[in-house]
């Protein structure tokens, strides 16, 4: 099979992104950029984002999760802690996060080390999920094979379980905080001159600001 996609092309025109309208901090201008993009496009996910680990394998593996929270210390997202992401992490902590919001013509890629939040964070997390979610945490080995008639009916004996129950949260199923260490911010531009404005953290703390070629 063979598909030629040369001449697959957009021009991007939607926006600009200029040095000197950067703001200091990069989690403000995510911040900024978050807002507009939710408010412009909420029919999609504003906070899926991509994220890749360095497996025990020596492969890079992307995959899509959602972002829950995002502070000036980092980006928070839940998973199982033995899953294929969750040993690649214990493993190398360094990780990348990607968000493209296609319909703004937008990509955020942070780089940062990753590490489990505090327990009682992710307590009252789980606590704020829906009951069938944190059901499927409990009856889920991820990443592990599967047969989907044993999964299911382990789920329906779980439901009978904790009927009327409150639902604990497992011991490996958590958070995760990604600091970053360096942020770039690509803005589609006509003709590919892009704007990509990139941030990296400098050892005090400060961030040191650069505009890219395309």
């Amino acid at each position: 099979m063979e598909k030629d996609l040369s001449n697959y092309r957009k021009s991007y025109e939607k926006s600009e992104l200029l040095l000197s309208e950067v703001l200091e901090n990069p989690i403000e201008l995510f911040q900024k950029w978050f807002y507009e993009v939710d408010a412009h496009f909420p029919e999609n996910e504003t906070n899926a984002m991509t994220i890749s680990t360095i497996g025990l394998d020596g492969y890079p593996k992307n995959r899509v999760v959602l972002l829950k929270k995002y502070t000036f210390e980092g980006f928070i997202f839940y998973t199982n802690y033995n899953s294929e992401k969750g040993k690649a992490i214990a493993s190398n902590s360094n990780v990348c996060l990607s968000f493209f919001w296609h319909g703004a013509e937008r990509q955020v890629i942070i780089k940062g080390k990753a590490e489990k939040i505090a327990e009682n964070l992710s307590d009252g997390y789980f606590e704020s999920r829906p009951r069938g979610s944190q059901l499927g945490a409990l009856v889920s080995n991820q990443s592990e094979v599967v047969n989907r008639e044993d999964l299911e009916k382990e789920l329906l004996n779980l439901e009978k379980q904790f009927a009327g129950k409150e639902i604990p949260r497992p011991s490996h199923w958590g958070g995760y905080i990604v600091k970053p260490v360096e942020m770039e911010f690509w803005q589609g531009r006509p003709n590919r001159l892009h704007d990509r404005i990139r941030y990296k953290l400098l050892e005090d703390y400060n961030w040191q600001i650069d505009r890219l070629a395309p």
